[in-house]
């Protein structure tokens, strides 16, 4: 599925991204991306807490280009994102939105692009795990976010450190954009879980269905 018009990072052949977060003072700071060549492809300036209120995020190209703006909507009580292309203006429309379902207990998230067609998509796993996929309606993965193995030592690496893996046709710098916004929810999830269990040790497990809608 091309998402962007021009078509640059849906690939003939299966492509694996690394993906690195580039900050570890706050939730969801910086992203870089990588081919298997060491080349970047993807990124995205630690952004700090300023942008933690505004709910705005940028996914760029290597040489700074931006491809995707991404931008939480106020007030949400589903905690509602829209995705533009480029740079976001003033009165733009956004090409996709995700929201989540329910704010009770293990909600669910949907995502839908805005064009023309209709294809349905799920995301199952938990992206807080690093371990889940984005599927289609064949019920076949066309993405998948994986934990990271040092090749040379056969060592899983630290959360921070992940595989965005795309199946042919499946546009990378779509999912990449929604590997943001995940983060944004996984890490708000973190922070309201600390707030209702007060220090508690109790934690979450169970699957993030998400549906896509073009």
């Amino acid at each position: 599925m091309t998402i962007l018009e021009e078509g640059g990072y849906v690939y003939e052949e299966e492509t694996h991204l690394t993906v690195l977060k580039t900050s570890h003072f706050f939730s969801g700071d910086g992203f870089s991306a990588y081919d298997s060549k060491g080349q970047l492809v993807f990124r995205v300036d630690s952004y700090g807490p300023d942008a933690a209120e505004s709910g705005e995020l940028v996914l760029m190209e290597a040489d700074g280009r931006c491809l995707f703006t991404v931008r939480r909507k106020w007030p949400s009580l589903h905690q509602r994102w829209e995705g533009f292309v480029g740079e976001r203006s003033e009165g733009q429309k956004p090409l996709f939105s995700v929201r989540r379902s329910s704010i009770i207990g293990r909600s669910s998230v949907e995502v839908e692009v805005y064009s023309v067609g209709s294809v349905e998509y799920h995301v199952e796993g938990s992206f807080g795990c690093r371990s889940c996929r984005i599927l289609n309606e064949e019920n076949e993965a066309v993405a998948e976010i994986s934990r990271k193995v040092d090749a040379t030592t056969n060592v899983i690496l630290g959360k921070d450190v992940f595989l965005l893996s795309l199946k042919p046709g499946f546009d990378g710098a779509f999912a990449m954009a929604l590997v943001l916004v995940l983060d944004r929810i996984h890490g708000d999830d973190d922070d309201d879980e600390v707030g209702e269990n007060n220090g508690s040790s109790s934690s979450r497990v169970g699957v993030d269905p998400i549906i896509i809608s073009p």
